[in-house]
C-alpha cells in the first residue's frame, strides 16, 4: 500500500499554480507591449523643455546683470577708498617728513644740557690726568686731584652757572622759535591743503564741463551723421527700386519666366536637359508618376494586408496552442484525479479487509485453544 500512495494535491497549491499561471500571463503581455515596435511609444514634450530653458536662460541673463551691477559699485568704492587711503599716507608721509627735519635742524644731540654725560667722543676730547694748577702730572702716590681741589674752584662754577644760564636762556629761545616755526608750518599745510582741494575741484568743474561740451559734440555729430545715413539710406532704398524694377521688366520680357522649354533642350541628347533652364515636367510625365505612385501604394496596401493577415494568423496559432495546452493541463489534472480517487478507494477497502481480518483473528483467538488456532489458521490459510 506504501509503495502505491502518490502525492495529494491541496488548495494552496492550486492556488500557488494559479497564480504563478496569471503572472506568467502578465510577463508576456508585458513583453510583447515592450518588444512590438509599432505600439511602442518613446518621446518627450520638447515644448516644455523649450520653454525651462529660456526661463533659465533669462534667470542666468538676470543674474549675471546683478552680478555685473555689483561688482560696478565694488569697483567705485574700491576706487574712492583706494584715493582717501593715498591722501591719508601721503598726509603722513609730511607730516613725518616735516617732524623729522625739525629734530634734526632744532633738536641736535649737542646741543642738549647732558650731551657731556653721554657723549661717546668724551674720553678722546679728553685731555689725560690733569694738567693745570703749575703740576705736571700731579702723581704723587698714584692720586690725582678730586672734584672741588682744584685752585680756580670758585671761577669755574661761577662760569658754569652762567654758562647753565646761557644755555637755559638759549633753550627756551630755541624751543620760542620752534613752536612759532612749527605753527607757521601746519598754517602753511592748512593752506596749501586747502589750495589742493580749491585746484581739485576746480579741476572737476572744468573736467564735468568738458564732458558735457563733448557730450553736445558728439550729440550733434551723432545726429548729423543719423540725418546723412538715412538720406543716404534713401537714395539706396530708391536706386534699389529703380533697379528692381529694370530686373523685373527684363525677366518679364525674357525666356526664364517665360517657361519656354526650348531653352532646357540639352546639346547631349534629347533626354537630357539643363538643370538651370528647366522650367518643370510635361502633363504627359507627370501623369506617368501620380500613376507610378498610385501603384506604389496599392503595393503597399497589399503588402499592409499580408502583414495584417500574417499577424493574425501567429496571433490564431498562439492562441490555439495556449488553449491546447491549458486543455491538456486540465487533462491531466483529471487524469490525476480520477487516479487518486481509485486508490483512494483501492486503499479504502483494502484498510476494511485488514480490519475485518484483524477483528476475526481477535475472536478465534480468544474462543478457541492455542493448537487449534493454529491449525484452524493453517487451514483457512491455505
Amino acid at each position: 500500500v506504501g509503495s502505491q500512495t502518490m502525492a495529494v494535491a491541496l488548495p494552496k497549491d492550486l492556488q500557488q499554480d494559479a497564480s504563478l499561471a496569471k503572472r506568467r500571463h502578465a510577463e508576456l503581455c508585458r513583453q510583447k507591449r515592450v518588444f512590438n515596435a509599432r505600439n511602442r511609444i518613446i518621446g518627450g514634450d520638447t515644448e516644455a523643455w523649450d520653454v525651462q530653458v529660456h526661463d533659465q536662460k533669462i534667470k542666468e541673463a538676470t543674474e549675471k546683470a546683478r552680478h555685473e551691477t555689483f561688482a560696478a559699485e565694488m569697483r567705485q568704492n574700491d576706487k574712492i577708498t583706494c584715493i582717501l587711503e593715498n591722501r591719508k599716507k601721503r598726509d603722513r608721509k609730511n607730516l613725518c617728513r616735516a617732524v623729522s627735519d625739525f629734530q634734526q635742524s632744532f633738536q641736535k644731540p649737542e646741543t642738549r644740557r647732558e650731551f657731556d654725560l653721554s657723549d661717546p667722543l668724551a674720553l678722546k676730547r679728553d685731555l689725560p690726568a690733569r694738567q693745570s694748577d703749575n703740576d705736571i702730572r700731579n702723581t704723587i702716590s698714584g692720586m690725582q686731584k678730586f672734584m672741588g681741589e682744584d685752585l680756580n674752584f670758585h671761577e669755574r662754577k661761577k662760569f658754569q652757572e652762567e654758562q647753565n644760564r646761557e644755555w637755559s636762556l638759549q633753550q627756551q629761545r630755541e624751543w620760542k622759535n620752534a613752536r612759532a616755526e612749527q605753527k607757521h608750518a601746519e598754517a602753511f599745510y592748512t593752506e596749501t591743503r586747502l589750495q589742493f582741494d580749491e585746484t581739485a575741484r576746480h579741476l572737476q568743474k572744468l573736467e564735468s564741463a568738458t564732458r558735457k561740451a563733448v557730450c553736445a559734440s558728439v550729440k550733434e555729430f551723432n545726429k548729423s551723421q543719423a540725418i546723412e545715413s538715412a538720406e543716404r539710406k534713401k537714395q539706396e532704398k530708391t536706386q534699389e527700386q529703380e533697379d528692381n524694377l529694370a530686373e523685373i521688366t527684363n525677366l518679364l520680357h525674357g525666356d526664364l519666366l517665360s517657361e519656354n522649354p526650348q531653352q532646357a533642350a540639352s546639346s547631349f541628347g534629347p533626354h537630357r536637359v539643363v538643370p538651370d533652364r528647366w522650367k518643370g515636367m510635361t502633363q504627359e510625365q507627370l501623369e506617368q508618376i501620380r500613376l507610378v505612385q498610385k501603384q506604389q501604394v496599392q503595393e503597399k496596401l497589399r503588402l499592409q494586408e499580408e502583414e495584417r493577415q500574417r499577424d493574425l494568423d501567429w496571433d490564431r496559432r498562439r492562441i490555439q496552442g495556449a488553449r491546447a495546452t491549458l486543455l491538456f493541463e486540465r487533462q491531466q489534472r483529471r487524469q490525476q484525479r480520477d487516479l487518486r480517487r481509485a486508490l483512494d478507494s483501492s486503499n479504502l477497502s483494502l484498510a476494511k479487509e485488514q480490519c475485518l481480518q484483524k477483528k476475526y483473528m481477535n475472536e478465534v483467538y480468544t474462543n478457541q485453544p492455542t493448537g487449534d488456532y493454529f491449525t484452524q489458521f493453517n487451514t483457512g490459510s491455505r
